[in-house]
């Protein structure tokens, strides 16, 4: 994957914070936060931002119990990934991405409500550092 950019997505039914990154840096920066109804983005801005990013590697932050078994959050997250991979062509991983969110609130410089871009730079950093 070396220098490629990889673009991150942290699913949620009513927001998806999306960041972007490189393999070589090992580091990611968050872009957007997106509506979502019911799970249901506005597929045009993410076409949007994968036009403009052109990312080699989609990389879906997946939500696993502390014990790391699946919950219904982590099937939606998997069938987001899959809708994604069928109409964008870009290949994709899953990534754990327990406690990312309370990470992303813990951050002292973080001083807002909407964290879902943090959350998935700090699932995308993981990514790429492991």
């Amino acid at each position: 994957m070396d220098s490629k950019i990889v673009m991150c997505f942290d699913f949620g039914t009513q927001k998806i914070g999306i960041a972007v990154g490189q393999a070589i840096t090992k580091s990611a920066n968050p872009i957007a936060i997106i509506k979502a109804k019911n799970g249901v983005p506005d597929w045009s801005v993410i076409k949007n931002l994968i036009a403009e990013w052109k990312p080699a590697l989609l990389v879906v932050g997946l939500p696993l119990n502390m014990d790391g078994t699946e919950s219904d959050m982590s099937r939606l997250s998997m069938k987001f990934a899959r809708k994604l991979h069928g109409r964008f062509e870009v290949p994709y991983e899953m990534m754990d991405e327990r406690l990312t969110s309370f990470e992303a609130r813990s951050d002292g410089r973080i001083e807002r409500e909407a964290i879902d871009d943090i959350a998935a730079k700090l699932i995308l950093e993981s990514y790429l550092r492991r």
